[in-house]
């Protein structure tokens, strides 16, 4: 279930899945997707899309997996190359994040999850954080960065 999340929906930008996988009554406790039912599947079907568009060749990979009951702990990695703007222009860097997936499946169906991709690693092989770190332009109205 998670797994297919990950590698069919994230991994092919199919955003159709969640309607397949995920209860109508998920609930969402990722930052940033937080939402219960329509609205969490939304936002998932929206972070799908997000991720496509700034990696459309990504590629999930799982490296470890276990269940005990209803609840499945995954971790993995998401690698591919940043070709879409992700807060400034496309980087064209290659980009390797950890992952790490928390969910609760019942019927065959997602019906809670918990995930915590490394964002800190993608701002900073993207360049974002590099950009933070740059003074202001002169006249820009902006504070100026630490630098």
């Amino acid at each position: 279930m998670v797994t297919e999340i990950l590698t069919e929906g994230f991994g092919t930008g199919n955003a159709g899945l969640v309607d397949e996988l995920c209860a109508p009554d998920l609930i969402e406790h990722q930052f940033g997707l937080a939402g219960v039912g329509e609205q969490a599947r939304n936002n998932v079907k929206a972070a799908i899309r997000q991720v496509h568009a700034l990696m459309p060749d990504v590629v999930y990979t799982v490296e470890d997996s276990i269940t005990v009951g209803d609840i499945v702990w995954v971790r993995g990695r998401a690698r591919g190359t940043a070709t879409g703007g992700f807060f400034g222009p496309p980087s064209h860097a290659m980009i390797d994040i950890a992952l790490f997936e928390q969910a609760r499946v019942v019927d065959g169906r997602m019906v809670e999850h918990w995930g915590c991709p490394d964002r800190f690693a993608l701002f900073a092989q993207t360049g974002v954080l590099e950009r933070l770190q740059e003074p202001a332009p002169a006249g820009s109205g902006l504070p100026a960065g630490p630098g």
